[in-house]
């Protein structure tokens, strides 16, 4: 498997918004474009920063605030994976 570096694209999976009393919710979990930011050495499975642009804005998930995990299975929010390209 491919090891990240910096300034690659990836997809960052947003956790969505608290799901309501009714089961539905505001926002749904979705795959957010991201950029590799920094990546931590030696890690399985990889762990990295990443800068991940929304549609309502741009946030920093850096590793000092715990980084992100790579999940290519299950994809849970709060993860990045490789970006599937047709």
């Amino acid at each position: 498997m491919n090891k990240p570096i910096i300034g690659q694209a990836v997809h960052y999976v947003s956790h969505g918004t608290p799901v309501r009393e009714d089961g539905t919710q505001a926002y749904t979990s979705q795959c957010r474009a991201a950029t590799v930011t920094e990546v931590e050495a030696g890690t399985t499975p990889q762990m990295v920063g990443l800068h991940v642009v929304n549609p309502t804005g741009q946030f920093f998930h850096s590793l000092a605030d715990g980084g992100c995990v790579q999940d290519e299975a299950d994809r849970f929010g709060g993860t990045w994976h490789w970006a599937d390209h047709a």
